[in-house]
């Protein structure tokens, strides 16, 4: 064995990874790009602008090799992007990223059509703007032109393996992400293909995640490698991340936190909940990833500081400066509650049109108050899909990812509110080193997943658990359910106010 690379397409960072098999030898490269507003809801970018940061980092580990050998690459990008292609397989629209809420009212229908359940348990994918399957819904209806002229409709994932291999193909993790595959069969659902106004020969072919491509010569000499080499499909980076971090073992949750944050768990099969609040993707044809994202993330605390701590002058510190504010308040806010929907939320509602609100507002709450209200929000959130992941298959421990847990007041306020022992990870190459951990177990060099993670990620790596109160767990459950009854009364209110029409 010799030096493996791992590929990670994000939604603003490309990150590659080099590992070789045989030392502790690993580099890594990034490059990072933007997305685009051109209409409001509307989240995109430029497929050239991605492909070039691709071709940019990959070149650039590549590079670092030197005399080392390159024995495969894998593959991994963030979900549920799509794009028009048309005859000669160029692409006829941007990038539209999970982040894109176009297809709001789409969604909107189809839940309240009764659809939601079914498409659910169909595909693993639920039914929210993010979802190929409501945006294909969304041009059907409202571009037409694109519609009409699009020969194949594909994802982020495929035209970065149509960019290295010159295929156009996609993998299960990718489809299972889409909102269109039948996860009993592996193949594209004829249901969801009507639904969304697509034929079935305008999809690519779906593959294992296992599968193996070639290196195709052109994009050989753009990164400096020779042709031929072998490319795995891989996965998505939701899925790889839990490989990439150790989450992959029966009991053990993976909690990323970035802007946005998820919760997910490994089982063998496709599984979901019974209330349809989890999603269902592969990893490979035995391992399958259940769990829930939230679009309110570490955005919520950055939020509340620009709001309520607008003197901190910007800077490195400013964060830390931010959050020793909210460090002074008790525990629990001092009954201040807030419901973290600054953005169109997922899980576990994923309902778009949900707003935002603070809760149980005193005279006596100050900026600190409202700014740990935020973090304490967003823990809620979190620690409720952890206990729906509970319902389907028993959590145990969850090992924690992302910037926000280098402050002790997120790790504590997580850990607490979450009541189960949580490890922290080191986050920075996460997915990537799951697409590599993937390659390697796609070439045969490997004989399962957790036996890569040993090669690539020593067990011994693993940090001990975030030591956190009795007490404060103690104050975390009253809040969960504090939180739970001025939420129904906060239903009610709104209830109310919707119906109230002023006269004249």
């Amino acid at each position: 064995m010799g030096v493996v690379i791992g590929i990670d397409v994000g939604t603003t960072t490309t990150k590659v990874v080099a590992v070789d098999t045989a030392s502790p030898w690993r580099v890594a490269a990034y490059r990072e790009y933007r997305l685009s507003e051109p209409q409001p809801r509307w989240q995109v970018q430029d497929p050239a602008m991605v492909l070039e940061a691709v071709d940019e980092a990959l070149a650039e580990v590549v590079a670092a090799c030197g005399d080392r050998e390159v024995e495969v690459i894998g593959v991994g990008s963030a979900m549920h992007g799509l794009l028009a292609l048309d005859e000669d397989l160029r692409p006829l629209t941007d990038i539209i990223t999970w982040a894109d809420t176009r297809a709001h009212a789409e969604a909107a229908e189809l839940r309240a059509a009764g659809r939601a359940r079914e498409l659910l348990h169909l595909s693993g994918t639920p039914v929210h703007p993010m979802s190929p399957l409501t945006k294909l819904m969304w041009f059907a209806r409202h571009d037409t032109v694109t519609a009409g002229s699009a020969h194949r409709w594909v994802g982020l994932k495929d035209i970065v393996l149509l960019h290295l291999t010159g295929r156009l193909v996609t993998e299960r993790s990718t489809a299972s992400a889409s909102g269109l595959l039948d996860l009993g069969t592996g193949t594209w659902a004829d249901s969801s293909l009507e639904l969304a106004g697509v034929r079935r020969e305008q999809l690519p072919e779906v593959l294992p995640t296992t599968a193996l491509l070639e290196l195709a010569p052109q994009a050989a000499e753009r990164v400096g490698l020779p042709a031929g080499i072998p490319v795995n499909a891989g996965a998505t980076d939701g899925p790889l991340g839990n490989l990439g971090t150790g989450a992959i073992e029966p009991g053990i949750a993976g909690l990323s936190m970035g802007t946005s944050g998820a919760v997910r768990t490994v089982v063998p099969e496709p599984r979901l909940d019974e209330g349809g609040r989890l999603f269902c993707y592969a990893l490979t044809d035995d391992a399958w990833v259940v769990g829930a994202a939230i679009s309110n993330g570490g955005v919520v605390a950055r939020w509340a500081g620009d709001v309520y701590a607008p003197d901190v002058p910007p800077g490195p510190l400013r964060d830390t400066q931010v959050l020793a504010m909210a460090s002074d308040v008790a525990p629990g806010s001092d009954g201040l509650v807030m419901l973290p929907y600054l953005l169109g939320e997922r899980a576990p509602l994923w309902d778009p049109e949900l707003t935002g609100a603070f809760l149980g507002v005193r005279h006596a709450h100050g900026r600190g108050h409202f700014i740990r209200a935020a973090i304490e929000g967003v823990a809620l959130q979190m620690a409720s899909i952890v206990d729906v992941l509970d319902t389907v298959t028993p959590v145990a421990e969850v090992r924690c990812t992302g910037g926000v847990f280098r402050s002790e007041l997120w790790r504590q306020v997580m850990a607490a509110t979450i009541g189960r022992p949580m490890v922290p990870t080191d986050d920075a190459e996460g997915s990537a080193l799951g697409s590599a951990i993937l390659a390697l177990y796609a070439t045969g060099q490997v004989e399962s997943l957790g036996a890569g993670l040993e090669l690539l990620s020593p067990a011994g790596e693993v940090a001990d658990p975030i030591a956190v109160s009795s007490k404060d767990r103690a104050t975390y459950a009253e809040l969960r359910g504090r939180a739970a009854r001025l939420l129904s009364a906060y239903d009610e209110l709104q209830e109310y106010l919707e119906s109230f029409t002023p006269r004249g």
